[in-house]
């Protein structure tokens, strides 16, 4: 019996008009001469953070308002309620109020928030490091206001990306951040007839390089002060309790990343505690507040305090008008002395490791 022939030999041709040879597939043919141009082949990195007003007028602040406090994400309140109080009263009063806040802590050099500032340099940053890659293009967008999470996710694929790996930057998930920042990017999808595959970067809140990346920070700060801190406390951004009810991880992932942060500092227990801040209406919040913490260990005679940002990648009105302004008055309001606001990772050395440590990693098998 003979072996069956292998494929090369059953495209062997043998008649007595040809000559015998291994018939090669034929290449693809290549297109033709009016075929519209088409850029594919590239990776895209979009960095979205929470946003942004682009003023600090009664205008900007209500249109970024808004946006912002439309998003059932957001407010998950009924709109049959929520829409009379939002358009009655909130957004006749609040811009006023957060378009001072905003303009105390305004970049004036650039005339826009430190918060665009900051992740525009993040992500030119990362775009410099992959610089020898150039199959990678780096951008960043804004949930809220602009440039919005639509905006660029076209502009990667006109530039030829048909994979794009959309990275919030929240280190700790909730719904009220990260998941809304993949809602408005499959939005953007569902409207495009030619997708670009898409991969979401998780939370990374206890990553080594994350709180490595924290520990280096804090200890770096805290070195430039002119005081040793008695206490530092972790402050997280609040969500309404019934959140965390209904099965949001924030709660769990804000401290866990506070333990893993005193635990790579070496602290005892009661040197670092984790807080949360920014309460917005009457119902209960995440517990303890940090304005009530501050105020709290002012009255019990501590003196000298820090305050660091984990779930912040970037320094904005929450770090550098809360948290430096607000909370540092109340501090010294009630007895205390010495207050620090230390900075968020933003676009420092360590900073920039940690964001190209999450990039290569979601990118494994594209790149």
């Amino acid at each position: 019996m003979h072996p069956a022939p292998s494929r090369r030999a059953r495209l062997r041709v043998s008649s007595g008009t040809m000559t015998s040879q291994t018939a090669d597939i034929a290449p693809p043919k290549s297109k033709p001469a009016d075929h519209p141009p088409i850029s594919i082949g590239r990776v895209g990195v979009l960095l979205v953070n929470l946003g942004t007003p682009d003023a600090t007028d009664y205008w900007s602040m209500r249109r970024y308002l808004k946006e912002f406090l439309s998003d059932p994400r957001v407010i998950e309140v009924p709109k049959l309620i929520w829409w009379p109080l939002l358009n009655g009263v909130i957004l006749t009063t609040r811009p006023q109020k957060s378009g001072k806040n905003y303009e105390s802590i305004w970049n004036k050099e650039r005339n826009e928030s430190p918060l665009r500032t900051i992740t525009r340099s993040q992500s030119d940053k990362l775009s410099a490091a992959f610089a020898d890659n150039g199959k990678i293009v780096v951008e960043w967008a804004m949930r809220y206001g602009t440039p919005s999470i639509a905006e660029k996710i076209d502009g990667l694929k006109r530039a030829g990306c048909d994979r794009i790996l959309i990275a919030p930057l929240y280190p700790q998930y909730s719904a009220t951040t990260t998941a809304t920042v993949n809602d408005k990017a499959f939005d953007k999808l569902r409207t495009m007839r030619w997708q670009p595959a898409v991969r979401t970067m998780p939370a990374y809140h206890d990553d080594p390089v994350y709180i490595a990346a924290l520990a280096t920070s804090v200890e770096r700060s805290i070195a430039a002060l002119d005081f040793e801190p008695e206490i530092v406390l972790a402050s997280f951004h609040g969500l309404p309790k019934r959140n965390l009810e209904l099965g949001d991880p924030y709660h769990c992932h804000c401290v866990k990343t506070a333990r893993l942060l005193r635990e790579q500092l070496g602290w005892p227990k009661d040197k670092l505690r984790a807080t949360f801040q920014s309460r917005f209406g009457k119902a209960e919040w995440l517990q303890p507040y940090t304005d009530k913490t501050v105020e709290a260990l002012a009255k019990a005679g501590v003196k000298r305090i820090a305050v660091v940002t984990p779930g912040f990648s970037a320094d904005c009105v929450e770090t550098l008008e809360e948290i430096a302004g607000e909370n540092a008055e109340i501090f010294r309001h009630h007895g205390g002395e010495q207050f620090a606001a230390l900075p968020c990772l933003n676009d420092s050395p360590e900073g920039m490791a940690l964001l190209e440590h999450l990039v290569r990693r979601e990118l494994l098998g594209w790149v």
